[in-house]
């Protein structure tokens, strides 16, 4: 039995496609009705990281969890791991990011990842770390403005990320469960190529068959956007791993995608053209 944890969620849903029919799976998520469509014959518990009784439940007769928590400096990887183990669960893949191998990332978001990895090692289970570049489903955000106006707006339009497609992460993680030698590893994960928004942006209007521009914005403009969304230490980390991308600190290219799931990594063209829908004008 595999628990995913952030079922409903952008890797999580991706997670549960994939273990479909294979080993026995149970999604936690806080909204159990999302799962049905995702994975009809997974078991679903609602779950949350604030009631420890709901992860107990979740846990129960579990052999992995596929871990995700959003809450930037909350400890719920701490409360699940907590469970598990007083559970007798054998693994833990988590999901993290690529951030914390950088020694100059340094910030709010980066050192809570960084813990939440020490939890995972020192929780006495066995241990897989999943560390993604940016995920190509980022770009989601851009569809208003591209259906509304044929516009992508963002920081820093000229710097690279080597973006990966959050399919391939699920990929990898169910081969983590499923397959020997992923224990005690931590997998690096990128696309194949570094795309600057520039360059995505022109992807897709060459998929959409229609103009589309890209406005810089300046940083105060990024602000006052990310700040309608998030708390407001949240938007100067984001502010800040901006800048480490401007410096080329996300351009890398790595092949443990190829190296994990014997085929080459998913480029952007490829993911937005699976996506292409959202983009289109209705």
């Amino acid at each position: 039995m595999i628990l995913v944890t952030g079922a409903s969620g952008t890797v999580g849903r991706e997670v549960l496609r994939r273990l479909g029919s294979g080993p026995a799976v149970r999604a936690m998520t806080r909204q159990p009705e999302r799962i049905a469509s995702l994975a009809p014959t997974a078991e679903t518990v609602q779950g949350d990281y604030d009631d420890p009784a709901s992860l107990a439940r979740a846990v129960r007769g579990v052999d992995g969890v596929f871990l995700v928590t959003g809450r930037v400096g909350r400890d719920d990887d701490a409360r699940l791991l907590r469970a598990a183990r007083e559970a007798g669960v054998r693994h833990v893949v988590k999901l993290s990011a690529a951030a914390v191998e950088d020694e100059r990332a340094d910030d709010l978001i980066t050192h809570w990842q960084r813990e939440n990895e020490e939890a995972v090692r020192g929780s006495g289970m066995e241990w897989t770390l999943l560390r993604p570049r940016s995920f190509m489903s980022n770009t989601l955000s851009w569809a208003g403005s591209v259906r509304a106006e044929g516009v992508v707006r963002g920081l820093y339009g000229t710097s690279a990320n080597a973006c990966v497609d959050p399919g391939d992460i699920a990929e990898v993680a169910v081969r983590a469960f499923t397959e020997p030698g992923h224990t005690g590893r931590a997998h690096t994960l990128t696309g194949p190529e570094a795309l600057t928004a520039v360059e995505q942006t022109a992807q897709l209007s060459a998929l959409l068959g229609r103009p589309l521009r890209f406005e810089e914005w300046e940083p105060e403009q990024a602000r006052a956007a990310w700040g309608a969304r998030y708390p407001a230490a949240v938007v100067e980390a984001l502010l800040r791993s901006a800048e480490r991308q401007r410096a080329g600190a996300k351009a890398g290219v790595g092949g443990t995608v190829r190296e994990v799931v014997g085929r080459p990594a998913r480029s952007f063209r490829q993911w937005a053209a699976d996506h292409l829908a959202v983009f289109e004008q209705v």
